[in-house]
Formats: structure tokens, C-alpha cells, sequence
């Protein structure tokens, strides 16, 4: 089996982001990518059972609780949805990760507080820590050079 991209679906045009929109990135790796057929596209949150569109949630800071700007305590669907796109990026031969920077699922290294004022933590979100921890390197789509050396290197 080949090994494997996960990605956050939202990077390559998917409406799946919280407000019903994507944050498509149009860069050669990716398109390249995408016709290897090496890319697994997939959301965290709409895999825990979250809808699109949904209220913006974050992580409540030095926590795995995670919020919506209603109050509504959502972290069983961040944990299911974590779950979840671990078992998928094992069946797929997953070794590598590009999520969304500043997500409460796929942020890597830098999410927000919970306070709902974009005040940014030293922080990952709930889906990145749990890849990382099971062995996945994780990169954000900030972050798409240093994932094409580390394709280029171990794929």
C-alpha cells in the first residue's frame, strides 16, 4: 500500500469549515498530490457529528474541553471526530498530516484560548495532539515546505 497524505478537507476546497465555507490552498504539492491519489481529505469535526455550518468552537485553554461561542460543550464530538480520523488515517496508511492551522481539532502548535477574543495559546487542537501522539508527523498548511522535504525524504 502506498503510504498516505491526510489532510483537512477544507484545505482542498471542501465546505466543511464552521461557516459553511473552505480554506482552499492552490499550490502545485497539493494539486500534485491530489492527482497521486495519495490525498485523504477529511473533518474532524463533521466526523464527530458536528454540522455545516456550525458555531465557532474552541479549546478551552490547558484543556481538552471544547466550547461554541453558544456555550454549548461539544468536546465528545472533537474527541469522536479525533477518534475517528485516527481509524481512518491507520486503514489508509496515513504517515503523514497537513491540518489547519489554528483549528480547535487540527491546530498545530497554536490554537485560542477559549475566550472567543482570537487570543492565541502554545497549544495543539484535539485532533493534531491525537495523531501526533499515535505516531503521525503533523505539519500545518503554514508549514507545506518543511511537508514537502519530509515527503520528499521518508515517502
Amino acid at each position: 500500500m502506498d503510504k498516505k497524505i491526510l489532510i483537512s478537507a477544507c484545505l482542498i476546497g471542501e465546505n466543511v469549515k464552521y461557516d459553511g465555507g473552505n480554506n482552499a490552498l492552490h499550490v502545485k504539492i497539493l494539486e500534485a498530490w491530489k492527482e497521486q491519489g495519495i490525498l485523504v481529505p477529511l473533518c474532524p469535526e463533521v466526523l464527530g457529528g458536528l454540522n455545516v455550518p456550525r458555531p465557532a468552537c474552541e479549546v478551552i485553554e490547558g484543556t481538552d474541553s471544547v466550547i461554541c461561542k453558544t456555550g454549548e460543550d461539544v468536546s465528545a464530538a472533537f474527541a469522536k471526530g479525533a477518534r475517528e480520523s485516527l481509524r481512518m488515517a491507520r486503514e489508509e496508511g496515513v504517515y503523514m498530516a497537513i491540518l489547519k492551522a489554528r483549528s480547535p481539532s487540527c491546530g498545530k502548535d497554536v490554537i485560542y484560548d477559549g475566550t472567543f477574543t482570537h487570543m492565541p495559546v502554545n497549544d495543539s487542537g484535539i485532533t493534531c495532539k491525537l495523531l501526533q501522539e499515535s505516531g503521525i508527523t503533523v505539519f500545518s498548511e503554514e508549514e507545506l515546505v518543511l511537508a514537502e522535504a519530509f515527503w520528499r525524504q521518508k515517502g
